[in-house]
């Protein structure tokens, strides 16, 4: 069974307690319709185990499958840098049929940032870095598309649904 290769780090976006009992961890693409589904699923298993799960996300983007997954996790990033990423996160993946620079523009600006600093931000790669980290951590872990969920460090390869992915959370409550 993969692993997780590289283990969960403040350099990470996370969302629940820190001291949660599980955690969960996706590598996702913002443009991969598999991961527009599993966005709703990843919502509901938090509303689900509440304090007992914390939920980390990883850019994986398939960018030469999908044409806009690139820009849409560099303004992931550029909003996570400005404490916006969680709300940048969820406006892409609820609008995944719009991506493309004139939703990068608008999420940037609902939430009083520069599109021009993002416009820059694509230009130069400043998110690059972080985002190609993110990559080659999901390839040591044996990503090879998306999403990919690992429980606890352990690669989850059933299909992203919510009974399947909660009685996995709930083995490794128990365990």
């Amino acid at each position: 069974m993969a692993t997780l290769k590289v283990p969960v780090s403040a350099n990470d976006h996370r969302q629940g307690s820190g001291h949660a009992k599980v955690t969960l961890v996706e590598f996702g693409d913002y443009e991969c319709p598999y991961c527009g589904l599993a966005y709703w699923v990843v919502k509901k298993l938090q509303q689900h185990f509440r304090d007992d799960l914390q939920f980390v996300f990883r850019n994986f983007p398939l960018t030469t499958a999908h044409p806009h997954a690139m820009g849409a996790a560099v303004t992931a990033e550029y909003a996570g840098s400005r404490g916006f990423f969680w709300e940048a996160h969820d406006e892409l993946y609820e609008n995944q049929d719009r991506l493309g620079l004139p939703l990068f523009r608008a999420i940037a600006l609902k939430h009083g940032l520069s599109d021009e600093e993002l416009y820059l931000a694509m230009q130069d790669g400043t998110y690059v870095p972080k985002i190609k980290s993110d990559f080659n951590g999901g390839v040591r872990s044996g990503v090879n598309g998306t999403p990919a969920f690992y429980i606890d460090g352990l690669r989850y390869d059933g299909a992203p649904e919510f009974t399947e992915m909660s009685q996995m959370i709930e083995l490794s409550l128990v365990s």
